[in-house]
C-alpha cells in the first residue's frame, strides 16, 4: 500500500495509527456507507467537511458520520457570522484531496479545524487517510493535538 500524505505526516510526528481498507462505491461516498462497508462503528468514524467563513476564510470540520453539520453553530464557534460549504469542484484545488478521501491531516495548507465534542468521548477514531478506500485509526487525543482542533457543539444527530 502506498502511503498517503496524511500517513507520512503522522509517521514524521511519530504518531501511531492503523489503516483500515474498504471497497469504494463511487455511487455512495457517504461516511455512513464507509462505516458499513468497512464494518466500523459509526460513532467512531468522523467525516471531514471543508467550509468557507465570511471572516476566517477556509476551515475544516470533523464530526461523526451519523451527524449533520449545523452551519450556525460552526459559524459561532469559528468566529464567523456565516459559513458555507465549499463547492465540491473546488475541494481538490483547496485541500489536495478528493470527495470521499478528504482527511483533516495533510491538506495543502493548514486551516483552522473544528470538531464535534464527541471526538474527545472516543478513545480512538477513524478519519480518512487521504485516499478513497483507506481510513486511519488513531487516538482521538493525538488527532486533536496534531491538527490543533477546537472542540464544540457543531452538529445534530
Amino acid at each position: 500500500m502506498k502511503k498517503t500524505n496524511a500517513m507520512r505526516m503522522l509517521d514524521e510526528a511519530k504518531i501511531s495509527y492503523e489503516v483500515a481498507e474498504y471497497d469504494v462505491d463511487p455511487e455512495d461516498l457517504s461516511g455512513l456507507h464507509v462505516a458499513q462497508t468497512a464494518s466500523l462503528p459509526p460513532g467512531q468514524v468522523f467525516k471531514t467537511i471543508v467550509l468557507k467563513g465570511d471572516r476566517s476564510g477556509y476551515l475544516v470540520v470533523c464530526l461523526p458520520v451519523g451527524d449533520e453539520i449545523d452551519l450556525k453553530k460552526v459559524a459561532a464557534l469559528s468566529g464567523n457570522k456565516s459559513v458555507e460549504l465549499i463547492h465540491i469542484s473546488d475541494l481538490e484545488k483547496i485541500t489536495g484531496y478528493v470527495r470521499g478521501g478528504c482527511s483533516p491531516i495533510g491538506m495543502k495548507k493548514k486551516f483552522p479545524t473544528f470538531a464535534s465534542e464527541k471526538l474527545k468521548q472516543q478513545e480512538k477514531v477513524y478519519v480518512s487517510a487521504g485516499r478513497r478506500g483507506l481510513q486511519l485509526y488513531l487516538s482521538s487525543a493525538d488527532l486533536i493535538s496534531f491538527c490543533e482542533i477546537f472542540l464544540g457543539d457543531i452538529g445534530r444527530e
